[in-house]
């Protein structure tokens, strides 16, 4: 049994093609068919396009399709690419990594299997689709031990027929570069020589990171930093940020059970263990807390609004500059992880920074509102936000403008009716014309039709790419009568190379590191019951 599939081409049979002739399809279509059925005998003029098969038929009408480098310019080249692309994007959802090489090593033939020029093609053509799903995963699956020892076998596997094809050469040589580019350990412990100085050379991280340390009860300072970050650089931005001398205070690891472990100056303070131990506190020296709970208002009345300061363009352009940061460094594979398995992991480390960041900045703008007990400050502030949101979206970031709109729209600040009230009639014709752009009726049609207007690079709000894929995965089966259902796989990579297209071109936005350094240390309340009791005591139900 074998798929058998007919293309658009099929249109072009005669229209009068009497009952008994193939029937033809203006959608792709799948079916099985015998290895003797008559139909598909002597019918080298189709061409055939999986839309449903089994994985491992999927795989082998890949191979066969998949063009070579010596190839290219093919006809069916684009297509084939396309659905190769589909497959490497999507396979998470019907199959497990172990299972992809375990079935690229069952296509690669072994001695004896197959002879001469065929298992020379079949041979390559296995490694440049390995290179292809290389180049698209860059540096994701490096640590996945599945990936690093199919590559050990099949490295090996190479070697052993260069006797036999010495044509691989140039193969292999391919291979080894992508090997000392993406798994450089392993290529080490392959004995290849080249480039073992640099191999040993230490790590640098690169990744960003969000470190909540808490002032209050009820309030924390969220850090945009790197993962290397020392208790006492924090110390000191909390003292920056909060107006507290870096020397009276301490940081500790606070356990769910109460108890406090201080940390040395030079202790990492983003450490994956320490989360499920506590949060991070900062506090006196005496371990207590830095800040009252944020409800006294004697304590807010003496906090400096310096938003108030800082021009809104500039500081659009710091929230646009931290964003695309996060967003250029998203692996179009995480949102397929993040929709298959719901929970954050190291998987989808860089999309649940964003995500946490865009979260925050809904936060961050109630808290900032709901603090400032001046009345007239508080409208200052209620303009400023707007501008922000309207400078982001002029800067196509629309995750940080989805996440400010939405701050304004929460019942803790839209309940503010006299700070509204004195709010002037251009800035309210403002919000109301950037809250057309979260309005979720017709399918957010309003945001879709916007963001499609606008040329790359641009920021995408998250939460709803997130939803796109989600619904496509949830509402369309994984497979039909124990075939994988490809339409929706293929639906599922074009949502998810909009990231892709996204990330197309260079850095957005310009801002100086003064300004950065205010987005980059946010200031947040993040007890809903705090909130409310604040609004209600800047302006009491009448």
């Amino acid at each position: 049994m074998y798929p058998c599939v007919y293309d658009y081409e099929d249109r072009n049979h005669d229209e009068n093609a009497s009952s008994s002739e193939i029937s033809t399809f203006d959608v792709p279509h799948f079916r099985y068919i015998d290895d003797d059925d008559e139909v598909c005998r002597g019918s080298a003029s189709y061409r055939y396009v999986v839309v449903s098969g089994t994985p491992l038929k999927i795989l082998e009408h890949l191979l066969s399709d998949l063009r070579l480098d010596d190839q290219r310019g093919a006809p069916e080249s684009r297509e084939s690419e396309m659905l190769l692309d589909d497959f490497l994007l999507t396979y998470l959802v019907f199959m497990s990594t172990h299972d992809l090489c375990q079935a690229l090593l069952g296509q690669y033939p072994y001695w004896g299997q197959e002879e001469g020029k065929d298992a020379l093609f079949r041979k390559r053509k296995v490694l440049q689709l390995v290179s292809h799903w290389s180049r698209l995963y860059k540096d994701f699956l490096k640590e996945e031990e599945h990936v690093r020892s199919f590559m050990k076998t099949l490295y090996r596997c190479v070697l052993e027929d260069l006797y036999e094809f010495p044509t691989l050469e140039k193969d292999l040589k391919e291979f080894q570069k992508l090997l000392r580019r993406r798994h450089k350990q392993m290529y080490q412990q392959l004995s290849l020589k080249e480039n073992c100085l640099q191999l040993r050379s230490p790590q640098i991280e690169t990744r960003e990171v969000i470190c909540c340390v808490y002032v209050s009860s009820d309030s924390y300072l969220s850090v945009h930093t790197h993962p290397s970050l020392e208790a006492h650089e924090l110390l000191r931005i909390v003292g920056l940020k909060m107006d507290r001398a870096e020397e009276d205070m301490v940081l500790a690891v606070v356990s769910h059970t109460g108890e406090r472990r201080v940390l040395q100056p030079s202790d990492c303070v983003y450490s994956e263990s320490l989360t499920p131990q506590g949060k991070l506190v900062a506090c006196r020296r005496d371990l207590t807390e830095i800040l009252p709970p944020l409800t006294d208002s004697a304590e807010l009345s003496r906090r400096p609004v310096r938003l108030l300061g800082i021009n809104t363009w500039d500081v659009a352009a710091a929230l646009t500059h931290l964003d695309w940061s996060l967003f250029k460094s998203i692996h179009e594979q995480e949102l397929v992880y993040y929709t298959l398995s719901r929970t954050p992991g190291s998987h989808t480390a860089a999309l649940s920074v964003l995500l946490q960041r865009c979260n925050e900045v809904q936060q961050w703008v109630m808290s900032e509102v709901l603090m400032c007990v001046s009345l007239n400050k508080r409208v200052q502030l209620l303009k400023k936000f707007i501008k922000i949101a309207a400078h982001c979206k002029a800067q196509r970031n629309l995750n940080s403008a989805f996440a400010i709109i939405m701050g304004l729209n929460t019942a803790a600040v839209s309940r503010l009716n006299q700070t509204w009230e004195k709010c002037p009639g251009k800035f309210k014709k403002l919000f109301s014309e950037l809250e057309l752009i979260t309005d979720p009726s017709l399918n957010h049609k309003a945001y879709r039709e916007a963001f499609k207007r606008m040329k790359p690079p641009k920021i995408p709000f998250m939460p709803l790419l997130l939803k796109d894929i989600t619904f496509i995965h949830e509402g369309n089966k994984t497979f039909h009568d124990n075939l994988v259902n490809f339409e929706k796989l293929h639906m599922i990579a074009d949502t998810v190379r909009m990231i892709r297209h996204c990330q197309s071109n260079e850095v957005i936005g310009v801002d100086s590191a003064e300004v950065r350094a205010s987005v980059n240390y946010l200031h947040i309340i993040d007890n809903q019951q705090t909130l409310f009791e604040l609004s209600h005591k800047l302006e009491p139900r009448a």
